[in-house]
């Protein structure tokens, strides 16, 4: 018996254990494709990659078509019908009336005749080609004069097209068909232009791969400068438009982020030592670039710049732990690197990069899985609660409204190689914390003394009342004044006679 309580005892310390370990962790299974394809996925995707999202999306699409184009059949079956039924019961009268209800009946069979053909391929496809034609004409905004960043990749890209000689000419009439045709489609929903250029990046690849036989190789190059040509371009159309709501989350993100700056790393569980130089400046560095994406137009160039910060944080925590960095070191890293720099527009550079960008980029690579964890950093950090970080909610509140801070570091722990801004940074938050917990305690004071007042004040007025009922006041009638001496005494004529002086004879 004591045998199995110690067997007990020693279950209950394990998941104990297990159970207070803290720490995001992410298995490699989590990151990839939910259908299974081996691709990464994405959170915008709802999950999916690039390619089994539009599949989806497609699918999505054509089932909408099919269920508009069975209401417009039933449409027209309820109008033949109804029509049927009054020219029945309606026989007997007069031509006049029978040509209205004729005309009538011709005007909505047409109507509905229109709505079925706009939900055939036919038209569709007459649709196309009328906005191909349309594309054709010059445009005025693709003649506008053009920036010294656009004009110069416009350079680049001409120089780097001659290299492939007929194949360049045909890829540049294709892009430059491209962006007029995105130039008459401004009205479209950005998700609409986002397949319209997915839809260009795999028609311009598969001819670069079939009907050019390009190499592999240079087909990664040319998608390359093809993005960064046409992005160029369009940055100021489809980066964060005002018909989505990306500004709206952006201001959400940034407003957490802040709220959350109390988060340390070792909430995070995040293995790196920035006391130790060569980690600080590596912390520096990736916050540098992860701030840096905003300030590139092309998706590439943005995702360059989530790589290099995720190479420094690999570098630091392989110089704090002296190995090699698991996936389950670096997405807590990332997300304390996220919180601390507070990347600006945070979610329009990701929307931009799933919208916009080469998709091979994002299905497969490294690119594609910092990208990925980007994204799964991003919702953390949304979602983030008391039980992420191992905290009561008592002081995740009090950490939220900035009632108190966790405790920081003393100025003397620090090692004389840390930068004399961290330590003044922790100094006057420690002041700031003294300072709090000083307000507090006078406003608890002020509190007190106002309560004591009020119970002083009640006090008195209740001995007050105490003497006023134990010792009522009695008011007495007044008493009549008395008469002067001059005055005429009319009530005393009864009197004697005052004594009169008499003279005696002697």
């Amino acid at each position: 018996m004591f045998l199995s309580f110690i067997l007990f005892s020693l279950n209950r310390r394990k998941m104990n254990l297990k159970s207070e370990r803290r720490g995001i962790h992410v298995d490699q299974s989590e990151l990839l494709c939910k259908k299974g394809c081996g691709y990464y996925g994405n959170p915008a995707w709802q999950g999916f990659c690039s390619k089994c999202w539009r599949e989806e999306y497609h699918k999505a699409r054509q089932k909408q078509i099919q269920e508009d184009w069975e209401l417009a059949e039933r449409l027209q079956r309820e109008e033949e019908e109804a029509y049927a039924s009054s020219q029945s019961t309606q026989g007997a009268q007069s031509l006049t009336f029978s040509k209205f209800e004729e005309k009538k009946t011709n005007e909505k069979t047409r109507k509905v005749t229109t709505v079925k053909k706009f939900f055939t391929a036919s038209s569709r496809t007459g649709a196309k080609k009328a906005e191909i034609q349309e594309a054709k004409a010059p445009s005025p905004s693709i003649n506008r004069q053009a920036s010294i960043e656009t004009d110069r990749v416009s350079k680049e890209f001409i120089e780097f097209l001659k290299t492939y000689h007929k194949p360049g000419q045909d890829i540049y009439k294709q892009c430059k068909l491209f962006l007029d045709t995105m130039n008459h489609k401004r009205d479209l929903s950005i998700e609409e232009q986002s397949e319209c250029a997915q839809d260009f990046y795999q028609n311009v690849a598969e001819k670069l791969q079939t009907r050019w036989k390009v190499p592999p190789e240079k087909v990664e190059k040319a998608m390359d400068q093809i993005e960064k040509y046409i992005m160029t371009r369009q940055y100021k159309y489809v980066f964060c438009p005002e018909t989505t709501d990306d500004e709206k989350k952006d201001l959400a993100v940034q407003k957490r982020i802040r709220a959350l700056h109390w988060v340390t790393p070792q909430m995070l569980c995040v293995p790196v030592n920035e006391e130790i130089p060569e980690v600080s400046d590596m912390v520096v560095k990736a916050i540098t670039d992860i701030i840096e994406m905003d300030s590139k137009r092309v998706p590439r160039d943005k995702l360059a710049c989530i790589t290099k910060c995720s190479k420094h944080i690999f570098n630091a925590i392989k110089i704090t732990k002296n190995e090699p960095a698991s996936a389950d070191d670096f997405l807590p890293t990332l997300i304390y690197i996220v919180l601390k720099g507070n990347p600006p527009r945070l979610q329009s550079n990701i929307q931009y990069i799933t919208r916009f960008c080469n998709p091979s980029r994002l299905m497969t690579g490294e690119d594609g899985y910092y990208f990925t964890n980007l994204c799964c950093a991003v919702a953390f950090i949304e979602k983030l609660d008391a039980q992420s970080l191992n905290l009561s909610q008592e002081d995740f509140d009090r950490f939220m409204t900035g009632q108190t801070s966790p405790k920081k570091q003393e100025s003397d722990s620090f090692s004389p190689d840390v930068c004399l801004g961290v330590k003044q940074m922790y100094k006057n938050l420690d002041l700031l914390s003294q300072l709090n917990e000083r307000q507090e305690r006078i406003v608890s004071e002020a509190k007190k003394l106002e309560k004591d007042l009020i119970d002083w004040t009640d006090g008195i007025t209740k001995e007050v009342q105490d003497i006023v009922e134990k010792y009522p006041l009695e008011i007495k009638p007044k008493n009549q004044a008395l008469a002067a001496i001059d005055s005429e005494n009319v009530e005393n004529d009864k009197l004697p006679p005052p004594l009169q002086p008499q003279v005696y004879a002697g």
